[in-house]
């Protein structure tokens, strides 16, 4: 009965909390240090709420440390949870990264908390457990100890600050990142835009896999796979779509930026610091996700 409870909850909840609603426990602390502090995941059905960026996951489920075609690495930060959607998306992608020449199966960076939301390090993202980091480091161990998983590195793939690949960078990389974009579940893949052009330019077939892979900053020791919200999730909140077309000319112009970096404007603001999200932040369905179990 308390758990059928929890899940009508879930279901109404629908409008963001004021701040008398927010329980007086979660008041004043930031919302990173409340789902930070979160073990497991929740008891309830699996859901997703908010947005990438600003929401929590209930209903999430661990990805095994281990599998034969992978394995979960930096296991004290206790990120390998997800959807049951994006579990199942790993596992399939690992199996075809083990079949490509060199990759024993994938090494999988950070996911979400157990009950999603705001990080303490790290991430803007991965609030809704839709998100995962490849590691560019080909798995060829999949008996990896705990403590080595704390110690191996990943290994960059950006040369001349992301706008070449180097010479670590592999077609195996590239099939890789094109068996995720392929997949239907997926609605983006970011990746640093050296990677980006260098696809651009070797694929001669079909291309409308690259609209998916979108240039960003950093992303050279992993990739990030950000699936869509899967259906029934009336509470996930889907990224626009990426712009039509390719997109290669507008990496393109992405790496003529780092290489014939524009003069910096002299009028720009300081940049603000970022707010630190609170409960009243989240939707109204987090106090639950937190409060259940």
């Amino acid at each position: 009965m308390r758990l059928l409870a929890l899940f009508a909850c879930l279901a109404t909840l629908a409008n963001p909390l004021t701040a008398q609603e927010i329980p007086a426990n979660m008041q004043g602390v930031e919302a990173r240090a409340l789902f930070g502090a979160a073990r497991a995941g929740s008891p309830h059905r699996a859901d997703a709420f908010g947005s990438y960026a600003k929401g929590c996951v209930a209903g999430a489920v661990q990805l095994p440390e281990t599998g034969p075609t992978w394995q979960a690495m930096r296991l004290s930060r206790n990120r390998n949870w997800g959807t049951p959607e994006l579990v199942d998306f790993l596992q399939d992608l690992s199996k075809k990264a083990a079949r490509l020449r060199g990759w024993d199966g994938i090494y999988i960076g950070d996911m979400s908390q157990p009950r999603g939301g705001p990080m303490t390090s790290g991430h803007a993202s991965h609030q809704i457990g839709l998100d995962a980091d490849i590691w560019m480091l080909p798995a060829q161990d999949l008996r990896l100890s705990r403590t080595a998983r704390e110690n191996l590195s990943s290994i960059s793939m950006r040369r001349a600050g992301g706008a070449y690949v180097n010479d670590a960078w592999t077609p195996q990389h590239m099939a890789l990142l094109k068996a995720a974009a392929q997949d239907r579940r997926v609605a983006r893949i970011f990746v640093f835009p050296g990677a980006k052009v260098w696809m651009c330019q070797q694929e001669t077939g079909n291309r409308a896999w690259l609209r998916k892979i979108r240039p960003w900053w950093g992303h050279h020791y992993h990739f990030h796979v950000r699936l869509a919200c899967p259906r029934g999730m009336k509470g996930c909140v889907d990224q626009a779509p990426p712009p039509a077309g390719d997109g290669c000319d507008a990496a393109q112009d992405w790496v003529d930026d780092i290489l014939n970096p524009p003069p910096p404007d002299p009028n720009a603001p300081p940049p603000k610091p970022r707010r630190q999200l609170t409960m009243a932040d989240l939707p109204r369905q987090c106090v639950t996700v937190l409060q259940g179990g």
